[in-house]
């Protein structure tokens, strides 16, 4: 009887990357630009993920099964980073509440759960875990228990250490990402310096130069034309959008947007979405009515706080 040999059958790797993202953030901040807050800073998270991802394929064979992005939010009410990154693919956002002194409630436990329950299901065979608090050791021992191997990871401290001694002995691999390796993914908070209003809109001055005029085009013979929005119109909707999203998504989140004039395309699409409600009617067959109401929006906004539209970006 033939013997089936099992010996030279590569062995496939399953794997998920659990991010603390509180812990990822303010140990770079520190490192890179001696940044106690959040809001010292910018990072290109959606570049830093492919980063991340890329590094743990270089290191474990096998498939990725999700990277889960755990952060917090006041409320719950996702930033607009936080919006972005949960359409990326192959990324699961998890939000824990952000309480009125700036401390994340929930997060810890959020990922202790999905530590132990992706271990239990036996969902997969290694987890890289980027974290820092002893409060993950449970959860580790209870996941190695299940027979899954622990990679944690690290930021760089700027001395000593920023990662609890215990979940570094409990660790079946430990690994340290550089500053180095941070460093294209984290840069200061532009300073916005207020200036006196000047005459064009908001997305005018921004762009550096000032639009074409569009006119419509002649109809044919025989033809109906289709009559547009009034500008005022819509550039009072774009402010009341504003206003709205600076109730419920509160000041800090609306901040995150400053300097303009761009929006990320997620959140330009749900300021469109928002206003066609308001309206009642579509404005995608009028590209002029988009730009005026992204002028009513950032107006409102710059009002907020008390900036002109010449915001220096530097």
């Amino acid at each position: 009887m033939a013997i089936l040999d099992l010996t030279t059958r590569p062995i496939t790797a399953k794997y998920a990357v659990l991010v603390d993202v509180g812990y990822l953030y303010a140990a770079a901040g520190e490192v890179l630009l001696g940044a106690k807050e959040r809001k010292e800073y910018r990072v290109a998270a959606d570049e830093l993920i492919q980063a991340l991802q890329k590094h743990a394929e270089a290191r474990i064979q096998g498939e990725l099964l999700r990277i889960y992005w755990y952060d917090a939010a006041r409320d719950r009410v996702p930033t607009v980073d936080q919006r972005v990154i949960a359409q990326l693919p192959w990324v699961k956002v998890r939000l824990g509440n952000l309480n009125a002194r700036g401390q994340q409630k929930g997060v810890d436990a959020q990922i202790r759960s999905d530590l132990e329950a992706l271990a239990r299901h036996h969902a997969v065979s290694d987890t890289i875990l980027l974290a820092g608090d002893e409060d993950m050791v449970p959860a580790v021992e209870a996941a190695q228990a299940y027979g899954v191997r622990i990679h944690l990871w690290g930021v760089e401290p700027p001395y000593g250490t920023n990662q609890a001694e215990r979940l570094v002995w409990e660790a079946d691999t430990v690994e340290i990402l550089t500053a180095d390796f941070l460093r294209d993914f984290f840069s200061r908070a532009p300073q916005p310096v207020p200036v006196a209003p000047v005459t064009p809109s908001p997305a005018q001055v921004f762009a550096g130069r000032t639009p074409a005029a569009i006119k419509p085009k002649a109809p044919a013979a025989g033809q109906v034309t289709k009559l547009g929005p009034s500008r005022p119109r819509v550039e009072e909707v774009g402010e009341h959008v504003a206003q709205k999203w600076i109730l419920t998504r509160g000041r800090d989140n609306i901040r995150d947007l400053l300097p303009g004039p761009l929006l990320p395309t997620v959140i330009d699409t749900e300021l469109l979405i928002e206003a066609e409600k308001e309206l009642g009617h579509s404005l995608r067959p009028f590209p002029e009515a988009r730009v005026w109401l992204r002028d009513g929006f950032w107006a409102r906004v710059y009002r907020e706080f008390d900036l002109g539209v010449g915001i220096s970006s530097k």
